[in-house]
């Protein structure tokens, strides 16, 4: 590859000098891959006081630079063949790893650094492109045009000693890098994984692209779901990886049974007195509640309905507290390493009165699922005579529960 040239104009030089003593930056200048031409805007600048800026018309606070000097910095650099113009503002388009390597096509880049008051708007016909390193201001374009040259200079072959560092980088790839270690082993009570220490480089490799995928799940779930990472080859497996490390699952769960004469109604495992003796029909003793929890539970984490596990046709389950079969629901969920974190419910029925009970019901379900009763929901609602709720046909329940893994 050819050697690359920044020409930079700017009215602050001296803010470059620290590019001289980046190690990368530094390097590539000693090795002759890059050549950066700082451009002083105040020797273009008007009169005997090299003027480059002056009130804006319309009036407004601050000072704009003029669009004399900056045309005449930019006529003055002599233009290669494959030559790009950049132009440093809060308005351009945020800086993406991708561009980096879309400039390293580029023999030269002529950058153009605002200031924070602005420039005349003439000024924008220069350039090719517009860029902004981020949603903030900044006193000028000298900080954005330094970040572009480190982040340009560091795809240059021959800058980074070891090509593969830039392999598994952040931004490199769809996914954030993982979390690095070195010596000592323990720091302040602080440990290197043991998966790092144990010399199997398939477990290694295996930790480390967990870790990149729960890393940007966890902080910056924004870059899974841009378009340019479902178009990544890789994305299909990724997904799929991130699906096992979600940290949380949600369930709705739903159940109703019919009223009948000749049943107990029971409701959270309590029974109560219906005006009309009527009780809740099914194979078990058809706590709704109970049921649309299970469902709920169930369904966070793909595993079916009740009728799955508490098949309806199974003789061992007639009239089955619910109770029981919600503890072995819990059971299920916690040996694949998810707890409970909270659960909400809404019970629908003309009558009975559930709000003296719901307390009660509270409390047998927090016994049988493990969490406090402050984090279980249980509401009670009418519908309106509508429905065969209304009707006093039957009673349903909704729930909705949140898992977190442990």
């Amino acid at each position: 590859m050819n050697k690359k040239y920044f020409d930079v104009i700017t009215l602050y030089p001296k803010a470059f000098d620290s590019l001289n003593n980046m190690g990368v930056i530094s390097r590539s200048i000693k090795k002759d891959l890059i050549k950066i031409n700082l451009h002083d805007l105040r020797l273009y600048g008007e009169g005997n006081y090299r003027q480059v800026d002056d009130e804006p018309y319309g009036g407004g606070s601050g000072m704009v630079l003029k669009p004399e000097p900056i045309y005449k910095a930019h006529e003055s650099i002599k233009k290669m063949k494959k030559s790009i113009t950049l132009l440093m503002t809060p308005q351009g388009k945020v800086l993406k790893q991708e561009d980096f390597s879309r400039w390293l096509n580029y023999e030269q880049l002529i950058l153009l650094c605002g200031q924070y008051e602005g420039f005349d708007e003439r000024v924008r016909p220069l350039a090719d492109e517009e860029i902004s390193i981020g949603d903030y201001i900044l006193s000028g374009g000298e900080l954005p045009a330094i970040t572009l040259i480190n982040g340009l200079t560091r795809l240059i072959p021959g800058t980074l000693g070891d090509p593969r560092s830039l392999e598994d980088e952040s931004h490199n790839s769809p996914l954030l890098e993982y979390p690095q270690y070195t010596r000592p082993p323990v720091f302040r009570d602080m440990k290197v994984p043991d998966v790092l220490l144990g010399g199997n480089h398939k477990e290694i490799k295996s930790w480390r692209k967990n870790q990149m995928i729960k890393r940007t799940s966890s902080r910056r779930n924004d870059l899974i779901i841009q378009e340019g990472f479902k178009k990544a080859p890789v994305s299909k497996r990724i997904n799929e990886e991130l699906k096992k490390n979600m940290k949380f699952r949600i369930g709705n769960g739903y159940d109703i049974h019919r009223l009948e004469e000749g049943r107990d109604l029971i409701i959270g495992g309590i029974k109560l007195n219906h005006p009309k003796n009527l009780g809740l029909d099914g194979h078990s003793d058809a706590d709704v509640l109970s049921h649309s929890i299970m469902d709920a539970l169930l369904g966070a984490l793909s595993l079916g309905d009740i009728g799955k596990y508490f098949p309806p046709t199974d003789p061992k389950w007639k009239d089955a507290d619910s109770l029981n079969l919600l503890s072995k629901v819990v059971e299920l969920i916690s040996n694949r390493g998810w707890r409970i974190n909270n659960i909400d419910s809404v019970l629908i029925a003309e009558r009975p009165k559930f709000k003296p009970y719901i307390d009660n019901m509270k409390e047998n379900i927090s016994n049988i699922i493990k969490i406090e009763k402050e984090l279980i929901g249980i509401k009670a609602t009418t519908n309106e005579r509508l429905g065969p709720e209304g009707r006093e046909e039957g009673i349903s329940c909704h729930s909705v529960v949140l898992l977190e893994q442990e």
